[in-house]
């Protein structure tokens, strides 16, 4: 055999061994020692150990492969996320600096607009003014204090009107004839028509439907007919008194001057008591058959007085004074405008328009816009309230001046006491709260309470002392203000054109009608009257903010060093103390408070 032929043998023995032990390797057999005694080149045991070093080998790297896969994976998913967030943050932020840097600017606006220093149209209130400003900004898009359109329900309605009821016969007015002769303006005069009907009562007499006496001050010839329902009155109290619309024809050619049957209210006490007319007024009365009550006003005293003559005075007040119908007409057309989207008519509506309260619907049916309610607030701040008050409001000399040479003609006599007799200062009268609210005050106090920015603000009161100047801050800080004037055309308001009384009768509408009502003034026959009606027909659903002045000057007075937190804290505690529901104190107007049982009766 040569030896070609002996490689070629060897080199297929070699191949064959090979394929015999990976196939037994890789099929798992194990190797006998026949087999290892066969194999000529190298121990099954050697092998095996090499394959499994490389299979481990080859499994660790791509372990290793894999999890530095995963990790770069991860830390990409990372890096997507926070650039997502980083470019979101971005995109706000520009938001918030945007917004914050609009805020800004429109402080720095009313800082500017309300200003500070001597030059100041808003006096010693321009730092105020503008921290309100800022409040109402950042606020504008928060909820109200719920308090703020809301009565406390449960004991403002546990009482419900009852003056109509009665429990007497119609007197027979035997005793003569009385005159009155009314005083002030509308609100004045309506009181003093209540304390007719009472003494014509007290004295069995025949009341003459009252006049008004004409005023320098409010220059206003208007008679009972061009305000009130004559008709309307007569008959609903005829079963309490007698009443007649002129005196007797032989009884008009009297003198009654001469014959001593003029009474001034110099000549009454204020505030008199029943025995008072009983004892002075009767006697005339009886001698001569005819009184003539002049300048008759608030005379009258609430207490001591029978059960049945109060509920009289609350029923002549609430139930037989209504409103001519030119002024329930114009009065109708002025709430429509002032709830602007409201399909239905207020709960008193029916009391203060009669039938002209079905009018304010028919515009709005079918409109599914939302109801628009509105804030009502009486500023006593007329000239004649300004220059009585004594009180000074940041005018300066000016001011002083001007008032002064006013009270010289229209109160002359609180002139002369002024110059003769040691009066407390401004200052003084102003810490016992006996100072009209500036619109200054007025508005810082309605911010305070937590009114936004949106509230529909309708403003109640004649012309303005300072005029539409002395309103820059309220028109400022409350866009949505409007007054009559605004809201009536000039056709609509010529009827009622130098008739001062019955614009007020507007006035009283537009705020009894109110969803919330703020009185500036505690003393005004206006606010006292608005108040005690939306009592007597509200149902405890017609709030009203009577501030506390004395506690308000006490706050007002730090004006230049206390923050708005503290002044909005302190407000809102003087005011919240005020909405506490009471029956009416002995000795207070009915008028006012007619939470007494004379005047409405417990529900339970």
């Amino acid at each position: 055999m040569s030896s070609n032929h002996l490689l070629i043998e060897s080199d297929k023995e070699h191949e064959t061994l090979d394929r015999s032990s990976a196939s037994n390797f890789f099929s798992g057999s194990l190797c006998t020692p026949s087999s290892r005694q066969s194999s000529p080149r190298m121990e099954p045991s050697r092998f095996l150990k090499k394959m499994k070093r490389q299979g481990e080998k080859a499994w660790y790297k791509r372990k290793r492969v894999k999890s530095l896969v995963g990790v770069i994976g991860l830390i990409c998913f990372f890096f997507v996320v926070n650039w997502f967030m980083l470019v979101s943050l971005q995109y706000h932020g520009r938001k918030t600096n945007a917004f914050v840097n609009s805020s800004s600017v429109s402080v720095k606006k009313e800082l500017k607009k309300f200003g500070k220093g001597k030059r100041s149209q808003y006096g010693v209130y321009g730092r105020m003014l503008a921290l309100a400003a800022h409040a109402l900004a950042e606020g504008q898009n928060k909820r109200e204090p719920k308090d703020l359109w809301r009565e406390p329900v449960v004991p403002a309605s546990a009482w419900m009107p009852c003056a109509d009821q009665r429990n007497w016969e119609p007197s027979g007015g035997n005793n003569g004839y009385i005159l009155v002769t009314a005083n002030g303006g509308m609100n004045q005069q309506r009181v003093a028509i209540c304390n007719a009907v009472v003494l014509a009562r007290l004295l069995n007499a025949t009341l003459v439907v009252p006049k008004f006496m004409y005023s320098s001050v409010w220059r206003d010839v208007s008679q009972f007919s061009d305000i009130y329902q004559e008709e309307h009155f007569i008959n609903n109290l005829t079963p309490d008194i007698r009443m007649v619309k002129e005196l007797p024809n032989k009884l008009q050619s009297l003198d009654l001057e001469a014959i001593g049957s003029v009474v001034t209210d110099v000549d009454i006490p204020k505030e008199s008591k029943p025995s008072f007319y009983l004892k002075n007024i009767l006697p005339i009365l009886l001698r001569n058959g005819v009184v003539h009550l002049l300048g008759f006003g608030n005379r009258l005293a609430f207490d001591p007085i029978p059960f049945q003559l109060q509920r009289l005075r609350c029923r002549c007040n609430f139930h037989a004074l209504q409103f001519a119908p030119k002024i329930q007409e114009t009065g109708a057309l002025l709430l429509r405008r002032l709830r602007k989207h409201e399909g239905h008519s207020g709960p008193l509506d029916h009391y203060l328009v009669g039938p002209y309260a079905d009018s304010i619907m028919k515009e709005k049916r079918g409109q599914s816009a939302k109801a628009s309610r509105y804030l009502a607030i009486h500023l006593r701040f007329e000239i004649d309230m300004v220059a009585h008050s004594l009180c000074e409001f940041g005018g300066g000399e000016e001011e002083r001046q001007e008032l002064e040479k006013y009270r010289e003609i229209h109160f002359p006599a609180l002139a002369h006491l002024k110059k003769t007799t040691k009066l407390p200062s401004p200052a003084e009268i102003r810490s016992e709260g006996l100072c009209p609210l500036t619109p200054e005050e007025a508005v810082l106090m309605l911010a305070a309470l937590g009114f936004n920015r949106k509230t529909h603000v309708f403003v109640a009161g004649a012309q303005i002392y300072g005029g539409t100047r002395r309103l820059g801050a309220l028109n400022s800080l409350y866009p949505y203000l409007v007054t009559k004037e605004n809201l009536l055309s000039a056709m609509e308001l010529e009827p009622f054109k130098n008739f001062s009384s019955q614009l007020a009768a507007l006035d009283f509408i537009g705020c009894t009608a109110a969803n919330a009502f703020a009185m500036t003034d505690s003393g005004s026959q206006l606010s006292s009257l608005v108040s005690g009606y939306r009592i007597y027909y509200g149902g405890g659903k017609m709030p009203t903010i009577r501030p506390n002045k004395r506690r308000l000057a006490a706050i007002f007075v730090k004006n230049s060093t206390i923050e708005w937190k503290v002044f909005e804290q302190r407000v809102r505690k003087a005011v919240r103390q005020t909405k506490h529901i009471q029956s009416r104190p002995k000795g207070r107007s009915v008028f006012r408070y007619p939470r007494c049982k004379e005047c409405m009766c417990p529900t339970d």
